[in-house]
């Protein structure tokens, strides 16, 4: 264990997915018991550009004394049962379990093993406002984009697991649950501890940053997961460039390469690929005095992250004209809710076609 590691107390287990998830844990664990070790799981993704910011973020968390177990979770069709396996005896031991995403499958099945008394999520971005007000109304667990739409029949055949879960997720007598997040909440569930995410670790640890002149933007994968027209999302990015001068596109890790190629062919910018979460590129820098963003969890995490800076950040809501047939009915409420509770950003109308 690194030297920066003190006594980890009572058993804590992480598991992550992704990057953000990550960065979050390690907030987590500055703020609540610094220079403490933990092991972190990483349920490795397929996708080349979310691996390689896992790797980048696991090498961090090593250096902060952490212990990190890679698992290779989605590498065929029996690694599922192989790395449930083989977690089960330290799910069955850890005293506390910590975790990104629990409207992940493989979280839930993992839930229904640990006997842990203290369970602790931290931010997997916007989603967990979703989850809060799940939990709260006692609903099932669906993300945000797939809400009102029919259960498919995997959804069908995981219903228990995913009840089960949740029932997990809901503090007891002898079980503890608390969110840590940056995100804001609204009704929260009876016996729910909150604690504010401020990216206190981020900010000891990098920066300040290099501010240059010019406007940076952040990208989305709205288009991805289908609640944005991919040629509107295309306009409105154009138009946005041109009106606030932006040069860079700071790429999300879901983003199609085809669509990238799109944006750079068609408006100019200079597409990076982060190899780091956005936060703390930003955070070690250069960065753009302005940052354009659409919804997202960036217009709540930066504000915190670039603190004491002169960065702006501002945020441009989404037309409903943009919107897909397919996306679901809640998308556009959810959405502006994200834009409208963010603060200490300006927000921009939705821009039309250039």
């Amino acid at each position: 264990m690194s030297p920066r590691a003190g006594s980890a107390g009572p058993r804590t287990l992480a598991f992550v997915e992704s990057p953000v998830q990550l960065l979050n844990v390690l907030e987590w664990a500055h703020a609540h018991a610094p220079g403490a070790g933990l092991t972190l799981v990483v349920l490795s993704p397929i996708d080349p550009m979310t691996r390689g910011q896992l790797r980048r973020m696991s090498e961090l968390a090593r250096e902060e004394g952490h212990e990190v177990r890679w698992e290779e979770a989605r590498g065929g069709a029996m690694a599922p049962f192989q790395t449930i396996g083989g977690l089960a005896g330290m799910l069955r031991r850890a005293d506390r379990v910590v975790l990104g995403d629990p409207f992940s499958r493989y979280v839930q099945l993992l839930l229904t093993i640990t006997k842990a008394r203290d369970l602790v999520v931290v931010d997997d971005g916007t989603a967990t406002m979703e989850f809060v007000a799940q939990l709260a109304s006692g609903e099932r667990l669906v993300r945000w984009h797939r809400k009102g739409g029919r259960p498919g029949p995997r959804d069908l055949v995981f219903a228990p697991v995913s009840s089960a879960a949740r029932k997990r997720l809901t503090p007891g007598e002898d079980r503890r649950v608390e969110i840590f997040s940056s995100m804001p909440m609204g009704e929260m569930p009876p016996g729910v501890t909150v604690t504010a995410n401020s990216f206190a670790w981020t900010r000891s640890r990098f920066g300040p940053p290099r501010i240059t002149k010019g406007a940076d933007m952040v990208g989305t994968s709205l288009v991805e997961t289908g609640v944005v027209d991919g040629d509107r999302y295309l306009e409105a990015v154009a138009s946005l460039a041109k009106a606030h001068g932006a040069t860079r596109y700071f790429a999300h890790r879901r983003e199609s390469t085809e669509k990238l190629h799109r944006l750079a062919v068609e408006t100019g910018l200079e597409i990076v690929r982060p190899d780091l979460p956005l936060e703390l590129i930003a955070r070690r820098g250069p960065v753009g005095r302005t940052i354009l963003s659409f919804p997202s969890t960036v217009v709540h995490t930066l504000p915190l992250a670039l603190s004491g800076t002169e960065v702006k950040v501002a945020v441009c809501d989404i037309d409903p004209g943009w919107l897909t047939e397919t996306a679901s009915p809640r998308a556009q409420g959810f959405l502006s809710g994200v834009t409208g509770t963010a603060r200490d950003v300006h927000r921009l109308s939705a821009v039309t076609a250039v």
